[in-house]
């Protein structure tokens, strides 16, 4: 019988009948060890020659939610339901100056938050993509699963893809999920070598999270001072967040500050990582934890944005993208208490790289995000041409292909770091190293030519355009409605909107996820060059010359 045939015969005999059956499951429940007889039509035999090899199970394995067991529905399900949430917290946000005791509904905060909601609204409109169900038995948001297979991962970024075409920007997600994926492994391989209880405390804050569908940021980058210089040598020691002080009950107090921070603001909880490697006398550097966004001594400082101020005007169509953006902070650490239960890394600084890299190899390929920002670029482009008339030209197709080109080698080089991705001794997923660093390399560069074609495409007029306040002037209205016109049939403010979107995401608030992010966030280009270096195995393709060259040395 066929490989095919007994897959099928095996989803027959436990009347899998309902889907793609799941391989795992049907070899642990279902493979005979002898004929099954005359009750079952499966005809499966043992194969003679195929001995099965006991798999220990891992500790994820062991965790799965039972497929026969009620799924449970969480604190927090819709979009309202989030955004409630983030009112009445006592946190202190500084914004133009101003302290902000409820940023919810400010104008420059608002379009973040909605940002964030949209992962929220897509797991009610399409819960396959958007929501999973965690080992903790709750449905909740894909962006709390810890990855049990390399399909998940894939479903991952074809997540993060969706988000940014409904978007445009970034969605502030993907730190939290890559943070968590990324701690999971981590501090069970500590265990292993120190017998601390770091992943027990983890599995546990997981199981909240999970179970109220909370929203999760990170915080890796500090603000670094001498770059020359280790944690423990810089001038100031408060350059990387540290432990300041340790208390009786195993607490810790943390002093620094987090820099870039996405989303943190309008997060609920934030897993704080060391930044770097750290040597042994940066051993207080070397703390990773999880703190709630508003615990005592925390200061957001709001970061600037290009043409922020536009949300403070009246009309959207000045603002391009009046629906949502993104959101960075200045996070400052002012004697921060964490209690013990979420300490997942102490001292052990010989697992800071190892958390490092594991962090970016989820998060570079989470830049397929760039590849739903590119699919709007390239629908942008495409409208904008069409409404000067010139759609038809030989020369704007080649350039409508070229965006589509750039912007697929995005998305293709993230899913197959997916595709690629191999279970950790603690069950999880990583994705494939290799590829996570091509995708974050191309992204560093890809945006920017797809942004400069949409422009050329724009012409001119995108930098040049008169503010809407011109348009509803009495004098300057009617003749711009008369010599802005551009093809039959299209209005000159639908002209005017598909411009100002282009601006935004190309020079305006977007541009800041779509460019500047893209170039720096999860390590500037250098990084991935290292990795890349370090991983495309020269010997081995140097032997692979010399043997077609019938070399002998």
């Amino acid at each position: 019988m066929s490989k095919a045939a007994r897959l099928n015969a095996i989803a027959r005999h436990v009347k899998a009948t309902d889907g793609t059956p799941d391989l795992e499951d049907l070899a642990k429940r279902a493979w005979p060890e002898e004929n099954c007889g005359s009750s079952c039509s499966c005809a499966l035999t043992p194969s003679p020659t195929a001995a099965v090899a006991a798999v220990p199970e891992t500790p994820l394995a062991a965790m799965t939610w039972p497929r026969d067991q009620p799924v449970k529905q969480p604190e927090i399900i819709t979009d309202q339901d989030f955004i409630a949430s983030l009112r009445g917290r006592d946190i202190k946000v500084i914004l133009q100056g101003e302290l902000i005791k409820e940023f919810v509904d400010h104008p420059i905060v608002w379009p973040s938050v909605n940002a964030m909601a949209e992962s929220y609204r897509l797991a009610q409109e399409n819960p396959d993509l958007g929501s999973a169900i965690g080992f903790s038995g709750y449905r909740m948001s894909r962006f709390l699963h810890i990855c049990e297979s390399a399909d998940d991962l894939v479903m991952q970024s074809q997540m993060q893809r969706e988000l940014g075409r409904r978007t445009g920007t970034c969605f502030q997600r993907c730190v939290g999920q890559d943070a968590s994926n990324a701690m999971w492994s981590t501090t069970y391989d500590i265990d292993q070598k120190h017998g601390t209880n770091y992943h027990a405390r983890f599995k546990e804050f997981m199981i909240m999270a999970q179970s109220k569908n909370l929203v999760l940021g990170g915080a890796m980058t500090d603000v670094k001072g001498d770059r020359s210089l280790n944690p423990s040598e810089q001038q100031d020691p408060d350059m990387f967040v540290r432990v300041s002080e340790r208390k009786p009950d195993g607490g810790v107090v943390l002093r620094g500050c987090k820099a870039h921070q996405t989303g943190n603001l309008n997060s609920h909880w934030m897993i704080i990582m060391p930044g770097g490697k750290m040597e042994v006398a940066d051993k207080d550097y070397a703390i990773a934890c999880a703190v709630p966004v508003d615990a005592p001594g925390l200061t957001y400082i709001y970061g600037r944005q290009s043409c922020d101020l536009r949300a403070m005007e009246p009309g959207d169509i000045d603002q391009g993208n009046a629906k949502f953006g993104g959101q960075e902070t200045l996070t400052c650490f002012e004697d921060v208490y964490v209690p013990p239960e979420y300490i997942f890394m102490d001292g052990e600084v010989d697992f800071t790289q190892t958390l490092v890299e594991r962090f970016t190899a989820y998060h570079r390929r989470s830049y397929v995000c760039k590849a739903g920002l590119g699919d709007v670029m390239l629908g942008a482009a495409a409208t904008v041409a069409d409404y000067n008339g010139v759609a038809k030209a030989s020369h704007i197709k080649d350039k409508l292909v070229e965006i589509a080109y750039l912007n697929e080698n995005i998305a293709g080089t993230a899913m197959a770091s997916s595709y690629g991705g191999q279970a950790t001794p603690s069950g999880n997923f990583l994705p494939d190293v290799m590829m996570a660093n091509i995708c974050k390399h191309n992204v560093t560069k890809l945006p920017y030519e797809i942004a400069r074609l949409a422009q050329d495409l724009a012409g001119g007029i995108i930098v040049t355009l008169p503010a809407d306040k011109e348009f509803r002037n009495d004098v300057a209205g009617p003749l711009l409605e008369k010599y802005l016109k551009g093809k039959k049939g299209v209005t000159v403010e639908n002209r005017r909107r598909i411009l100002r979107l282009i601006e935004n995401m190309t020079m305006g608030r977007n541009a800041v996820g779509y460019l500047s992010e893209s170039l720096h966030g999860a390590g500037s280009p250098q990084a991935q060059r290292v990795l890349i270096q370090r991983l495309f195995d020269l010997e081995t393709k140097k032997r692979l010359a010399k043997n077609l060259a019938g070399i002998v040395e």
